[in-house]
């Protein structure tokens, strides 16, 4: 990794509001090299672009498995009738509905409300990241200072990734994932009051024993309960995406049966026919039998 890539990863993983201040300090540090000028032109990210960054480095392995499922559908593609493109189609939206909300929650947690707007920009971005191949390695940088947006069908020219990245260099690099900031502890403080005597700030000084000891065991239980959503939301998307291959199977199946009824219906009409021609034929044969019986 470079140093202005090192760089950037730290500041484009802070709050939007942090993010200048942040960067003109690292500027002035590295006054006389030759990173200063770099590091000091780094854009302050959209609103949108903040929001993926931060779903890329706490939610890592889930935008990983977004790029896969992206990349496999891709491999799909090529294959598909305009049926199972639309159900394609289908399938992407409602992956990149689901975690567009995630990032939403996360940003919510992290201070910052996400409008309609941003949020349509943000599913955009994650739409063109499962589509294009090179839009998916500038979300996985985790560098972007902008939104991303395909028509699906052309390719993101260069112009565009190159000004939705803080850096050429971001291509090919990935952002390690990073855990939210624990909350501080609570400020209880005891204010020591001389009308008070020994055994009421005794009193006091264990209520705030009890209220710490509180607040780490709920830290914990926190952080145990936010594992378990990051593994269920994963094991959800995966789910999804197998759900709609069913049904895309179960649609063609039931195309292939309603065939087969039909050539069934036809076979049963020819063999009701030669059956009818048979019971002719055998009642014919039977009367010149009689009539030949009958000569003698």
């Amino acid at each position: 990794m470079s140093d202005l890539l090192e760089i950037a990863d730290e500041l484009y993983a802070l709050a939007p509001g942090d993010f200048t201040a942040a960067r003109d300090a690292r500027a002035k540090e590295l006054k006389g090299t030759d990173l200063a000028a770099p590091v000091k032109a780094l854009k302050r990210p959209g609103i949108a672009a903040w929001v993926v960054n931060l779903l890329v480095r706490r939610e890592t392995d889930q935008v990983d498995q977004l790029l896969s499922v992206g990349a496999a559908l891709r491999d799909a593609q090529a294959a598909m009738s305009a049926g199972e493109l639309r159900a394609l189609t289908k399938q992407r939206r409602q992956v990149t509905a689901a975690v567009t909300q995630q990032a939403r929650s996360l940003a919510a947690e992290a201070g910052l409300k996400v409008t309609q707007a941003v949020a349509d920009q943000v599913e955009a971005t994650l739409t063109a990241a499962m589509i294009d191949e090179e839009c998916g390695r500038a979300v996985r940088s985790g560098l972007l200072v902008g939104p991303l947006q395909t028509n699906g069908v052309d390719p993101v020219g260069e112009a565009a990734l190159a000004a939705a990245l803080a850096v050429p260099e971001a291509l090919g690099f990935a952002a390690p994932a990073r855990e939210a900031p624990a909350p501080g502890p609570p400020d209880l403080r005891v204010v020591p009051d001389p009308d008070r005597d020994a055994k009421v700030r005794a009193a006091a000084e264990e209520r705030l024993d009890q209220a710490t000891t509180s607040y780490d065991e709920a830290v914990g239980a926190q952080a145990d309960a936010q594992a378990d959503v990051d593994r269920l939301s994963a094991r959800s998307l995966q789910l999804q995406a197998e759900v709609e291959e069913l049904r895309r199977r179960v649609a063609d199946l039931e195309g292939e049966l309603d065939e087969v009824d039909d050539e069934l219906g036809d076979a049963e009409d020819v063999r009701d026919e030669a059956g009818a021609a048979l019971r002719t034929a055998t009642k014919d044969r039977d009367q010149a039998q009689a009539a030949l019986d009958r000569l003698g």
